[in-house]
């Protein structure tokens, strides 16, 4: 796959490209949704013997269009860099990654068809029911045809659900943020993930027999609901069970951090990772954070975590409920 990061002064030539099929979204989670647009997308450029383009957009478009949002406080279910490698799973051949400014939100729907789409050499456009493009969102799929003038088809698809509520990345976001990441999971199609580096922290839980790793998340991640879960936790290529807390250890502290600590007991694992970068999966919420009484009752409760950790990871919870779908 060829990623092509896309601004004003190198807007795609079609004599540089195939023909190709090009599905548009903003795509955040690639979730079951999104994949059934790029597939759609994939079928249709094998039949045209074309070749399957995405076209995405960064930064987000709210933090351009509302007040209420900045690239400094947005975050992601895909950060860019995962999203890149999602699409690559999807065999998707080239990825173009518009940067959206005030400049381009306000291009008309026929400046965005003409000289990204028409003029990128676009055969067939496929897009979500909900998609829209140009100043104000005026440009819709229903409008396409009109600023098309014939020079490229389309597909529109529709919406996908799950329990009659519609897979979205802001159902699969709010999912997250209240801890739910077993449902999250399901409408991604995959264990929601994080990557971060591996600190040195306060190496208090080395001290009472739970030894834990101290996840420092660099990218702008949306993370999980403080309290407990049950998570898959990769490093230099080898998966290991673990247990998560996500929290401010009220335990241990009287006064609030400013965010949140990730941090991650690795089952049956001894040796030094300091300085790695880890994946954790996230596979059920076991509770919630709490503060102990004393470190005696704190290490019981890690106990019965780790536990019921281990129960979950090593029975079906793991497998993502795709029979539902």
């Amino acid at each position: 796959m060829k990623t092509i990061y896309v601004y004003h002064d190198n807007i795609p030539k079609a004599e540089d490209f195939p023909p190709l099929v090009m599905a548009l979204g903003y795509f955040d989670g690639v979730h079951r949704g999104h994949q059934e647009v790029i597939r759609t997308a994939g079928q249709i450029a094998g039949q045209k013997q074309a070749k399957l383009a995405v076209m995405t957009f960064s930064p987000h478009p709210k933090t351009v269009l509302s007040p209420d949002y900045s690239e400094e406080t947005m975050r992601y279910i895909t950060p860019l860099p995962v999203k890149e490698e999602e699409m690559k799973k999807l065999e998707v051949d080239y990825l173009f990654v518009v940067h959206f400014d005030q400049q381009f939100a306000e291009l008309e729907p026929q400046e965005f068809v003409d000289s990204y789409l028409i003029g990128s050499r676009t055969i067939h456009v496929v897009a979500g029911f909900d998609f829209s493009y140009g100043r104000l969102g005026k440009g819709t799929m229903e409008t396409l045809p009109f600023h098309a003038r014939g020079k490229l088809d389309y597909t529109t698809v529709g919406k996908k659900e799950w329990e009659n509520e519609k897979i979205s990345s802001t159902l699969i976001k709010q999912c997250i943020l209240e801890g739910n990441v077993e449902k999250a999971s399901v409408l991604l199609g995959r264990l929601y993930a994080i990557r971060g580096l591996v600190v040195k922290g306060e190496q208090r839980g080395r001290t009472i027999g739970f030894p834990t790793a101290n996840v420092q998340i660099e990218d702008p991640y949306i993370v999980p609901d403080t309290g407990v879960y049950a998570v898959w936790f990769t490093v230099q290529g080898r998966r290991w069970k673990g247990v998560c807390n996500i929290g401010y250890k009220p335990t241990f502290h009287d006064i609030r951090a400013e965010r949140p600590e990730v941090e991650v007991h690795v089952f049956d694992m001894d040796e030094s990772i300091y300085g790695a970068k880890v994946d954790v999966e996230w596979v059920q919420r076991l509770r919630g954070e709490k503060k102990f009484s004393s470190v005696e009752n704190l290490i019981e409760q890690l106990h019965l975590d780790k536990k019921q950790a281990e129960k979950v990871l090593s029975g079906q919870h793991r497998e993502i409920r795709t029979q539902d779908l």
